[in-house]
């Protein structure tokens, strides 16, 4: 089949488009930033790749004619470019014009289960993007999900943080809302069984795990799949503002993800009926075969896609593309050049690795301090840690920073800080040739906004001498071990 699929970088879609690949469709993927691809996707004969924001009018003619299916998965909450419940209606009525033009036979949306009549700001947007995308001419079919449990989602991350980290969980009232969450694999399985289905046409559908559970439940069952003994006492006096604080500062969240989950947590959102699961023959995982499934997954070092490596787990532009050209007038440098004598491919697997548990190979109580310190002014602090052990890709989040370009065959890892700063600030790894000898170059670059930027850097240049020799001499020595 011929197929469209949108939100290719994100949680979902990038865990669905290998599957399709693999059965043998022809996707056509659309993304805002085509570097943040998948490489091991990225040149499968069966896939093209158009650069395309849905937020802006779309010219039909960069679109091929008659697809036969169309898969919508963008969302927009917690982005910082405005209100994302009209941004996505937006995106959504733009979507819809050009599925018009272009001609589709099915269209399928994943939206969240809205059967309470007092929505949050986040179930809402769902129900109206559907609302959109059923005005089209071609057949419809949206899914309604809970909360998605698996690797690297959003709600079993957060879920792990608090377990983890937690023995005794003072915890809001909303822990005792009721929900059905359902594992990712449950989940993709529904997304590809329905299409071109004609029982599951111009329909909608909940689909859920087999477990209705609180998110006591959830915490307490997760306790007991790891082997950790935890308490949990809820109390009724934390406001949303407050839970979203608490949320904030214990778990990976950004503040305005936090916000608009605890609003949404407040809301049971447990599936109607199971009327696609016997239509489709699909028996879903239960919680806790779900949360397990999960760490098989974490414990190969096979997640393929987090929440965190999506904008919505910072406060950062949407246009970071932009940024891969590192400016050079009025900025502060500091450069570190070592020469080595190593196979360059071990330094750059060295290079790759950093960050997350592996640390910042010099001074990690520092880079930690500063995380602690990011965190109190409101900002992500280092608990994002990274995806995989030794991978990186384009628009992964790393601890504070975002890879604003991960080219091994270039060897250059260009990485933008999503920190709290009076300015902006650069990473930058390259391995070079200089006169028959291999060099690491390492580069810190700010640029910095009025007199505190100036300040700032004033202030943290001494620190600045011994961290990042120290951190460049520890990669060369990180290599010569391997």
């Amino acid at each position: 089949m011929r197929i469209l699929l949108t939100g290719i970088t994100g949680y979902v879609g990038k865990r669905l488009l290998p599957i399709l690949v693999n059965q043998g469709h022809e996707v056509t993927c659309c993304a805002r930033n085509l570097e943040r691809v998948p490489e091991n996707i990225k040149s499968h004969p069966n896939t093209k790749y158009i650069a395309v924001d849905f937020l802006d009018i779309i010219p039909e003619s960069i679109f091929e004619k008659d697809y036969d299916v169309a898969y919508y998965l963008i969302h927009s909450m917690s982005t910082p470019r405005g209100d994302f419940e009209e941004l996505e209606l937006l995106a959504a009525s733009n979507f819809r014009q050009l599925m018009d033009k272009i001609t589709v036979k099915q269209v399928i949306y994943l939206g969240g289960i809205y059967n309470d009549i007092k929505l949050s700001k986040h179930l809402r947007s769902r129900m109206n993007v559907e609302l959109e995308l059923k005005k089209g001419n071609y057949a419809f079919t949206a899914l309604h999900a809970g909360i998605i449990i698996g690797s690297g989602s959003a709600s079993f991350e957060i879920i792990r943080d608090l377990v983890e980290k937690l023995p005794i969980m003072i915890t809001p009232h909303w822990v005792l809302t009721l929900s059905q969450p359902i594992g990712i694999r449950d989940v993709l399985k529904f997304l590809l069984g329905v299409m071109l289905r004609s029982e599951c046409m111009n329909k909608d559908f909940d689909i859920g795990g087999t477990d209705v559970l609180s998110y006591r439940d959830m915490l307490l069952q997760y306790a007991e799949v790891r082997k950790l003994k935890r308490r949990v006492v809820a109390l009724p006096i934390m406001t949303p503002r407050l839970s979203s604080y608490w949320l904030f500062f214990v778990t990976s969240t950004s503040f305005n993800l936090a916000l608009h989950l605890v609003n949404s947590l407040k809301v049971e959102v447990i599936a109607k009926d199971n009327e696609l699961s016997k239509i489709l023959d699909i028996t879903t995982l239960s919680y806790k075969e779900a949360v397990e499934a999960a760490f098989t997954k974490i414990r190969q070092n096979q997640v393929s896609s987090s929440w965190k490596d999506s904008l919505i787990s910072s406060q950062f532009s949407p246009d970071y593309p932009e940024q891969i050209e590192v400016p050079i007038f009025g900025c502060y440098k500091d450069t570190k050049k070592i020469k080595f004598k190593t196979n360059p491919d071990k330094v750059l697997h060295a290079v790759w690795s950093i960050g997350g548990n592996q640390g910042w190979y010099y001074a990690n109580f520092l880079w930690k301090l500063r995380g602690y310190l990011d965190k109190l002014w409101g900002g992500i602090g280092l608990r994002r840690g990274r995806t995989n052990v030794d991978e990186l890709q384009t628009g992964d989040a790393l601890d504070f920073w975002r890879v604003l370009l991960a080219d091994k065959k270039g060897k250059r890892l260009l990485l933008y800080a999503e920190m709290v700063l009076p300015g902006e600030a650069w990473l930058e790894f390259k391995i070079r040739q200089e006169n028959d000898k291999h060099v690491l170059i390492q580069t810190a670059t700010f640029r910095p906004v009025g007199v505190m930027g100036r300040l700032y850097w004033i202030l943290s240049w001494p620190f600045h001498i011994f961290i990042f020799r120290g951190m460049a001499q520890n990669i060369v020595r990180a290599a010569n071990k391997k």
